[in-house]
């Protein structure tokens, strides 16, 4: 969703932007290229994205400032290199097309490789950890919560007799056990069964919807009056928290309608932009099939 994030972002030649999710580059390339006196600073806490990135990045120079770290670290990361506010903030959420075609990464159920799914390589939890030590019922909770996965207890279950055996090592492993766990009506479903199983562990491993909640608390006050936040998100639960920190920011008075004036002095902080939210084009999807759950929502700072 190139082309709306930017017109979101609405680049100036002399602004701040970050990147919070540099990955390969893509996003920051398209920012770097509008700016003449500005500055961006991109993040990844994936060591083998900075590099990728640096290198297509090199050619802006001093324009861009390559950061190793976590966006829910954004406000010191902004502190630490001088900047008191950005004129536009993008979050791109979820796997990067560079760590899925990286098969040794263990992002992918397509792929056979030991279980990692670690966007930090230098993190100590990886997806390995996840399935091989958790309990059942943690498992279940696991599948069921971050990957809305209605045979959750059964692919629980199944895992932790099949690792009492000897350990699940690889990806492929891991898929045979959760088709195994399943009633034959669902492996005829539309979509990869394990699909929900690996976004859930992936989610578990590195902390995404913690750290979603930890940047949306900060990501106001980082943004200039006028700026704008663009965030991508590509499964619900991902979406439904942006969606409610972005209608409960823009909210206004919430005072009772037969209030003659309003007493709360509440104003909104947020003005939502582009309607309720954007999805890839069908240009883009004819492109890249992995947009096809990707959701733009774009807020700009107006108090």
């Amino acid at each position: 969703m190139l082309s709306e994030c930017m017109e979101a972002l609405n680049i100036k030649p002399d602004g701040i932007y970050v990147d919070c999710t540099a990955g390969g580059g893509g996003h920051s390339e398209e920012i770097a290229k509008r700016l003449k006196t500005g500055r961006l600073i991109a993040i990844d806490r994936d060591t083998d994205a900075i590099a990728h990135a640096g290198e297509r990045l090199k050619k802006y120079g001093d324009r861009v400032t390559l950061v190793h770290g976590n966006f829910k670290d954004l406000k010191e990361i902004l502190k630490q290199n001088g900047v008191c506010g950005a004129d536009g903030i993008l979050i791109d959420l979820g796997v990067s097309s560079y760590q899925l075609d990286e098969p040794e990464r263990g992002f992918s159920y397509q792929n056979d490789a030991r279980l990692d799914m670690r966007m930090d390589r230098s993190a100590p939890l990886d997806a390995w950890t996840v399935v091989n030590t958790y309990d059942e019922k943690e498992l279940a909770r696991i599948f069921f919560e971050y990957g809305e996965e209605r045979y959750s207890r059964r692919i629980a279950e199944l895992i932790v007799k099949r690792r009492a055996q000897k350990p699940i090592d690889t990806t492929h492993e891991l898929v045979d056990i959760i088709k195994q766990a399943m009633p034959k009506k669902a492996l005829s479903e539309k979509g990869h069964p394990a699909k929900r199983v690996f976004q859930a562990i992936r989610i578990e491993v590195n902390g995404e919807l913690e750290g979603l909640k930890e940047t949306l608390d900060n990501i106001y006050d980082c943004l200039n009056i006028g700026g704008t936040a663009a965030i991508i998100t590509f499964h619900s639960l991902e979406d439904r928290m942006v969606k409610q920190y972005f209608k409960t920011m823009s909210e206004g008075c919430t005072c009772p309608k037969d209030f003659p004036v309003c007493v709360c002095g509440k104003k909104p902080k947020l003005e939502l932009m582009r309607g309720r939210s954007a999805t890839p084009s069908k240009e883009e999807l004819n492109a890249n099939s992995r947009s096809k759950s990707a959701r733009l929502r774009a807020a700009r700072r107006v108090l």
